[in-house]
């Protein structure tokens, strides 16, 4: 089937799920939400402040700081030259095609 032909089965595919109903939400509340009050709206930078800084457990600082030097010195082998002397004098020297005879 050609792509051109499924244009319309695709509109009217899309047509016939716009026609659909949506459902009622209303039953998924619980009685009491419709009289609850709002919550209060408090500012984040009080929130913010009010919590302390995070602290890494003595343990968990060598595991991370043992993990960041092992990545610093993966790192540092990955910053070596990619293609070495000998392919690059290949590369250097270009594509060489063969002589085809009676060409």
């Amino acid at each position: 089937m050609r792509l051109l032909s499924l244009v319309p089965v695709l509109g009217l595919c899309a047509l016939a799920a716009a026609c659909s109903d949506f459902p009622e939400f209303d039953g998924s509340q619980s009685p009491g939400v419709a009289s609850a009050p709002w919550p209060k709206l408090v500012p984040l930078a009080g929130l913010m402040q009010a919590q302390p800084a995070p602290r890494a457990a003595p343990e968990m600082a060598t595991d991370l700081d043992a993990r960041a030097e092992a990545l610093r010195r993966r790192a540092a082998a990955l910053q070596g030259d990619v293609v070495d002397e000998t392919a690059r004098g290949r590369m250097d020297g270009g594509v060489v095609f063969p002589e085809v005879p009676g060409a």
